[in-house]
């Protein structure tokens, strides 16, 4: 099937079949699709914690506006952001970059140093606005990748942000939750949206040519 097939396809399931799990090898190609995501100036700010455990995902239920969904996806994944950008981050990336290509370090100091400034005038409020908007590309990716493999997902905003970062401690390693995508197989009888039709604004009203 094509890319648009396959978009077609999907939705935001509304009930999951717990007994049925994402195979590891699935996952794992759900997740490559995302860490390929591009990110600003290549850092990939974030990072995204995969929750198959039971247990966790019923403690994060607590603060889920649709936490029967949580509790029945088969893994949560939580993309989380860096809550600031530190000359230190830069360089590391930068580092690997310039080791991986086998480059001088130092190679893109130029650039980096601009990227430092730029941020270094910037508050962490401002800086985790940015690393935010960088998760949204790679949640993108995971769901048409996940639609390829006729994988259902969910992605969520709706959720308390504080009460997953502090089940995962997510604090500690300098990152805040931005949102989440369930995964799993739909659950036919009870999710209710899979017998609707797909609604989208026509092309022509969804389009502005200049």
């Amino acid at each position: 099937m094509s890319l648009i097939e396959n978009l077609q396809w999907r939705h935001a399931v509304k009930a999951y079949d717990p007994s049925k799990k994402v195979t590891e090898e699935n996952l794992n190609t759900i997740l490559e699709a995302a860490r390929l995501a591009p990110t600003s100036s290549g850092l990939q700010p974030f990072r995204i914690i995969v929750v198959e455990n039971q247990e966790l995902k019923e403690k994060m239920m607590a603060g889920a506006l649709n936490p029967e969904v949580m509790r029945d996806s088969s893994h949560v994944l939580v993309f989380a952001a860096w809550d600031s950008y530190s000359n230190e981050k830069i360089d590391k990336v930068y580092d690997y970059h310039t080791d991986v290509r086998d480059l001088p370090r130092g190679r893109f100091n130029s650039y980096t140093d601009k990227l430092k400034e730029i941020y270094g005038a910037q508050t962490p409020e401002e800086h985790f606005a940015h690393t935010a908007r960088q998760t949204y590309i790679a949640l993108g990716l995971a769901m048409a990748q996940a639609a390829e493999l006729k994988i259902d997902s969910t992605p969520a905003e709706g959720f308390s942000n504080e009460v997953v970062d502090e089940i995962l401690g997510l604090k500690e390693l300098g990152l805040k939750s931005v949102s989440l995508l369930y995964l799993g197989y739909r659950d036919e009888k009870n999710d209710w949206l899979s017998t609707m039709k797909k609604v989208r604004i026509p092309m022509e009203e969804f389009i502005i040519k200049k």
